[in-house]
């Protein structure tokens, strides 16, 4: 069986924007690299249940000034590169993440840089209208990396679609409300410890859990979610990383296997998957660490019934396959070096 997936990457050296990478399940190999469609930096892309592709972008005028948002595709076409439906570029620049929200028919971005989370309604013929747009306020984490301001990392839905949006900057976890219309209302905040880096989260809706990952810190937080009151309570943190690995660590993507009963965060600099049992109530045991082969993965992604990971390594421009055992959770590496240009993500195509 032949699955598709997009990959989002920076286009810094040799990447041109988006490409389509197939995982052939019955030979255990990743193959046909195609090129997708073009954009600047569009390091993460997403997918709504009508095919339709968004990828974060920039654009720059005459005067290299650069105004950011995202590129809208029509991802049922396999004649590559794909044009646009439409494109709206009204930040600073370039958002660090996007997400769908089918019911409400709304696109989120979260902007590291500019500090601000924006939703947008998107017509039935694709046209693109910003709906609203908040900046993100607290106080600044101690590490260098959040000195200068606010860095909403990670926007997505709730398991009782509110929404929830993740700051690196000020180590907050925020809740909103949002209506058809796209207007966030503010719910709850959760205030991590100082320097914590939160980067993206997950939810087990069973559990009543979330998982944050924290980037600066290489932490994994368990954190309990009270639908009701749309908040969130720290529970546990466990580390990501060695406790005698001294250079430099970003932890990055998070996923959580369909049982509940495992979770992966991707660490950059160590190099690494580390894998984490969960049990009937969520807490967290820290069971296998393996090598991505390959320098800087940002992201990682599950097959569709979840016997294999696809793993991705920005500074080494490659692709690792792995095969998942469903009882242990654990990885085993079967293909390595797999060209991929300077990916950042890794989004399993409907």
């Amino acid at each position: 069986m032949i699955e598709k997936y997009l990959i989002g990457t920076y286009t810094r050296r040799i990447s041109k924007g988006v490409y389509q990478l197939e995982l052939d399940t019955d030979n255990q190999k990743l193959q046909n690299l195609q090129f997708v469609g073009d954009a600047i930096d569009p390091t993460y892309v997403a997918e709504s249940n009508s095919k339709r592709i968004y990828a974060i972008t920039k654009v720059k005028d005459k005067d290299d000034n650069v105004t950011g948002g995202f590129k809208e595709w029509d991802g049922k076409s396999e004649d590559f590169p794909l044009t646009d439906i439409a494109s709206i570029h009204d930040q600073e620049t370039s958002p660090a993440y996007i997400a769908v929200d089918e019911t409400r028919k709304l696109v989120f971005t979260a902007n590291y840089h500019a500090g601000t989370i924006c939703t947008y309604k998107i017509a039935s013929d694709g046209a693109i209208t910003r709906a609203d747009r908040i900046m993100d306020k607290g106080t600044l984490g101690f590490r260098p990396e959040q000195q200068d301001g606010p860095h909403p990392h990670y926007i997505n839905l709730t398991p009782d679609n509110r929404v929830v949006a993740v700051d690196l900057g000020v180590d907050k976890v925020f809740i909103y409300d949002l209506d058809d219309s796209g207007k966030l209302t503010p719910v709850s905040e959760l205030q991590m410890e100082d320097g914590y880096g939160p980067r993206h989260i997950a939810f087990d809706e069973k559990k009543g859990v979330a998982y944050l990952v924290g980037e600066l810190s290489s932490h994994l937080a368990v954190l309990d979610y009270d639908e009701k009151a749309g908040k969130l309570t720290l529970r546990s943190i466990s580390s990501t990383i060695p406790e005698d690995w001294t250079e430099h660590n970003g932890a990055a993507a998070i996923r959580i296997s369909k049982d509940g009963k495992f979770v992966y965060v991707s660490n950059r600099g160590n190099n690494t998957i580390a894998v984490f049992s969960s049990d009937e109530k969520g807490n967290v045991q820290l069971i296998q660490r393996i090598s991505t082969e390959g320098d800087f993965p940002r992201d990682f992604n599950f097959s569709d019934d979840e016997s294999f990971v696809i793993c991705v390594n920005q500074n080494s421009d490659n692709g690792t396959l792995y095969t998942r055992n469903a009882q242990t959770g654990k990885l085993t590496m079967i293909q390595k070096d797999v060209k991929v240009p300077e990916p950042v993500c890794v989004l399993r195509k409907k």
